[in-house]
């Protein structure tokens, strides 16, 4: 049912170009909040491994790897008139109540994967055209923040794993661009193979953070088992929410015909859901200078 082969597994399809690029808004998410001082990743994130740099203390309870002697030494050294039998003995006494730990950051990738509906739901080759232009923006966004891109298609009969968690902007690009459009709508196909990458990632990466974006019109017609397509969705949706993965989707149906579904989605995924417009940042700039511009009724 899931293919982990190229963008070309199936020759039925039309190939579509990329649509004009654009440069993306903050999507508001806790990957956009970390940015970076210094060139690097971006994300700094509390680890238990003895590596990464040391920047405070706790009491250390039962644990007592890691000792932050500096920080034991401050704790102990209010107590010492209190410990004069001990100090007959030692000229420092130090006792297990005063023992803190080091707590260590280290920076960490950020993942962004990317599920792309590819079906002929999406109002055909014009909206997959734009959905292109702005899986691209997104991309190049994440190669300026040095994430970590991953890329799932989903469409006809199966979902798709056509680009593995990679550093190269450039293979993503190339992957993008060969995707072909057509066939029917696997949503929830491409939902469970997303939630089995991410986990696979978690395990061999866990300080990783994760932000799926889902580019979809949020309307599944294909079942991976005995549920209905949609109801199908909304519980592997509900999967990724219960393990904390921040998600967004990327309503890519078309105004006029728009029934709601995509939102329906991000709900079930505890998610924002954007409209394709919503997504360039000229837009948002213009609507913040609009209300700048509007007098406030007194």
């Amino acid at each position: 049912m899931f293919a982990n082969t190229s963008a070309n597994w199936w020759d039925g399809g039309q190939k579509v170009k990329a649509g004009e690029t654009f440069q993306p808004r903050k999507l508001n998410t806790p990957l956009d909040k970390l940015t970076r001082r210094h060139a690097g990743r971006r994300s700094l994130t509390k680890t238990e491994r003895k590596h990464g740099r040391y920047i405070k203390a706790r009491p250390a309870g039962d644990r007592t790897d890691d000792i932050a002697f500096d920080a034991t030494f401050r704790a102990a050294a209010v107590h010492q008139q209190k410990r004069v039998e001990k100090r007959k003995r030692l000229a420092f006494a130090i006792e297990k109540s005063d023992l803190q730990r080091k707590i260590r950051v280290k920076r960490v990738a950020n993942l962004v994967l990317f599920v792309v509906d590819a079906s002929w739901s999406m109002a055909v080759a014009e909206r997959m055209n734009a959905t292109k232009g702005a899986i691209l923006s997104l991309l190049t966004d994440a190669y300026q923040r040095r994430d970590r891109v991953g890329l799932i298609v989903f469409q006809k009969d199966r979902a798709t794993l056509v680009l593995r968690p990679t550093n190269s902007v450039q293979l993503a690009q190339r992957a993008l661009g060969d995707i072909p459009v057509g066939g029917k709508t696997p949503l929830s196909a491409g939902l469970l193979l997303a939630a089995d990458v991410l986990q696979h990632e978690k395990h061999t990466h866990p300080d990783i953070e994760p932000l799926l974006i889902v580019l979809t019109d949020g309307a599944g017609n294909v079942s991976v088992g005995a549920l209905p397509p949609q109801e199908e969705s909304y519980r592997f949706a509900e999967l990724i929410a219960h393990e904390k993965v921040r998600s967004i989707v990327i309503n890519m149906e078309h105004a006029a015909f728009d029934q709601g579904l995509a939102q329906q989605l991000a709900d079930h995924l505890k998610a924002p859901c954007y409209a394709l417009s919503e997504l360039k940042a000229e837009n948002l700039y213009h609507t913040v200078r609009q209300e700048m511009a509007t007098p406030q009724k007194k």
